[in-house]
């Protein structure tokens, strides 16, 4: 018995070994959806981002997928938004990501993801252990939007963040810069301290320190939306019991599938708080 224990025991260490011994890259045969990062650059208040997504889906698996050059005013950006995608049986996993609204009614999505391989799958035990890189996807909503609410169809909660212009404007390029740094220098996604909302936190607080405390909530980001709501960082006078339901997006997705001016439906469709 002693025997097989020392064995366990040094075969945990050699996998642990191993975990540590890996190494990010950018170079790998990635998923199609996930095969370029984007890049910002900026020039006084005008940004270009390169590799902007904009999928087009028939299905969640079945979609031709788009990538442009946009190029965007910063001194435009009047808005910021939180959205919450729960996608599992239970309210802690889900992905989170912020999209900036401007002045000419453009809205630009920006989303911390798990970079997976052609035909792999996420797993957060794997997240954990060194498995998959971590990416910053920048696109339109009807594509990051679109694909949640109205193809894998999980539940999709889109929220105004009390943010100033200025705020919103610090915030995506905090971010983009962020989209730039993983684009030079991949990092390694972590399902508790490197995902999605917690890039996103990393980024305020580099903004705006003690804005966000640490909670559990921001490991299971199902929950982060009560966190949001908590702070005061959600624009609703809604009580606590009732404010989630009412930011619930995916029958106004529907509605607007077709629309040419769907980020606008989905926001000027919902009652106001």
């Amino acid at each position: 018995m002693a025997i097989v224990l020392v064995l366990l025991v040094l075969l945990a260490v050699a996998a642990a070994v191993g975990v540590m011994r890996r190494k990010p890259s950018n170079v790998r045969d990635w998923a199609p959806e996930q095969a370029r990062l984007a890049t910002a650059r900026f020039d006084g208040d005008r940004v270009t981002v390169s590799n902007v997504r904009s999928a087009v889906y028939r299905s969640a698996t079945d979609f031709d997928v788009h990538w442009e050059t946009r190029a965007y005013d910063l001194a435009d950006v009047d808005s910021a938004w939180f959205i919450v995608v729960p996608f599992a049986d239970w309210r802690g996993p889900a992905h989170t990501f912020v999209s900036f609204g401007f002045a000419d009614g453009r809205y630009l999505a920006v989303s911390p993801e798990v970079r997976k391989q052609r035909g792999e799958a996420y797993s957060a035990v794997r997240g954990m252990l060194r498995a998959y890189e971590l990416m910053v996807v920048v696109g339109d909503e009807r594509d990051l939007i679109g694909l949640r609410a109205l193809h894998r169809r999980d539940d999709v909660f889109l929220y105004r963040m009390r943010a100033t212009p200025a705020q919103a404007r610090a915030l995506l390029e905090s971010l983009l810069r962020r989209a730039n740094a993983l684009a030079a220098s991949p990092a390694f996604y972590n399902t508790l301290r490197a995902n999605c909302t917690t890039t996103i936190i990393d980024e305020i607080e580099a903004l705006a320190p003690g804005t966000v405390p640490w909670s559990w909530r921001l490991g299971l980001p199902g929950y982060s939306d009560d966190l949001a709501f908590d702070l005061g960082l959600i624009d609703t006078d809604l009580p606590r019991e009732r404010y989630r339901a009412a930011h619930r997006i995916n029958d106004l997705a529907a509605a607007a599938a077709a629309s040419p001016d769907f980020p606008a439906r989905l926001r000027g469709g919902r009652a106001s708080p």
